[in-house]
């Protein structure tokens, strides 16, 4: 798990296996995005804003549960 920098989002950890994200926003929920490639996980933990990063490469692109 790893701890962002972000008003939106409080960590985030990587499946490479399963190429399954998950990710913890500022309300406490966890959700996983499925079929994420294991790049867009390093950009988003390198990303300036993981907020920005994850609104624009990840959140409707990829499906996911809570």
């Amino acid at each position: 798990m790893v701890s962002l920098n972000s008003s939106a989002i409080i960590s985030a950890d990587y499946d490479p296996e399963s190429q399954e994200l998950y990710v913890t926003f500022a309300t406490g929920h966890t959700y996983t995005y499925f079929s994420v490639p294991a790049w867009k996980f390093d950009e988003l933990i390198a990303a300036p804003s993981a907020g920005s990063y994850f609104n624009d490469q990840i959140r409707d692109q990829h499906a996911s549960s809570r």
